[in-house]
């Protein structure tokens, strides 16, 4: 009895999950169909096209640069000191 309750709830969630799927696609049909296509959602003509080359910007070059003076390290080392206890 169990077995038969548990088989019609699988059925029951089955047929809407394929419901809800069907109604997705019947939706968004063009979108679908173009993107399994690999043509994407959006046409390539929509996309934003590059300016022509003779509007390019050149950006101006720096001077040369000076590195910054850093401080000196000195090598120092520390012996860990142990205690007895250990």
């Amino acid at each position: 009895m169990v077995q038969v309750a548990a088989a019609l709830l699988f059925a029951l969630a089955a047929g809407l999950g394929i419901t809800v799927i069907l109604a997705m696609f019947r939706s968004n049909e063009d979108a679908i169909l173009s993107a399994l296509l690999g043509e994407g959602a959006f046409p390539a003509i929509a996309g934003p096209q590059p300016d022509p080359a003779s509007q390019k910007l050149t950006l101006r070059r720096s001077p040369a640069r000076r590195d910054a003076p850093r401080p000196v390290r000195t090598a120092t080392r520390v012996q860990p000191q142990l205690s007895r206890a250990a």
